[in-house]
């Protein structure tokens, strides 16, 4: 069963990598056809930062949830290395149930924001609501959840996936 979420939680930790990647792609393209549109072109778009900014807010909260999995996120270590064996693990069940109160606060406050902006429109893209760009918070505070328990269910995950520069993925 263990080894079935922690897969399970790999391919999960993989969407995140290719999404978030996805999203700082069309960023990088975005930007700079605006700045070409406004300053060659003579011809300003009013969509390509508004629209950076939707893929922003998915790519910070998504792959936050990714490098929390991996645990490559900023840590204090010399602060952990200075203390000894015992209050370093109390200290890391007090890291966790941070995380824990973190997520579930995406996860609660985060709906409610999407519930109550979701009538709203982006007035660069009139179809599109609010709620929808607000949608990331509390995704990415369901996949730290995710993340969370596997971490203190089976353990932190092994580096199992590695990624070629030819973009092959090996999972081990």
């Amino acid at each position: 069963m263990k080894q079935a979420y922690t897969k399970l939680m790999e391919q999960l930790y993989l969407l995140c990598i290719v999404l978030s990647g996805a999203a700082l792609v069309i960023i990088t393209l975005i930007i700079p056809f605006g700045v070409f549109m406004r300053y060659a072109m003579n011809n300003p778009q009013s969509w390509p930062e508004p629209a950076s900014v939707v893929m922003m807010v998915f790519f910070s909260f998504v792959g936050g949830a990714a490098i929390y999995r991996a645990n490559v996120h900023i840590a204090v270590e010399a602060l952990l290395n200075a203390v000894s064996p015992s209050v370093k693990s109390w200290m890391l069940i007090g890291v966790e149930t941070c995380m824990g109160v973190i997520s579930l606060f995406m996860i609660y406050y985060g709906f409610q924001l999407c519930q109550i902006t979701w009538n709203q429109s982006v007035a660069e893209f009139p179809g599109m609501p609010v709620g929808l760009v607000y949608a990331p918070i509390p995704l990415a505070g369901v996949l730290t959840t995710l993340f969370l328990i596997e971490r203190i269910w089976v353990g932190h995950p092994p580096a199992s996936s590695v990624m070629y520069s030819d973009g092959a993925v090996e999972l081990e």
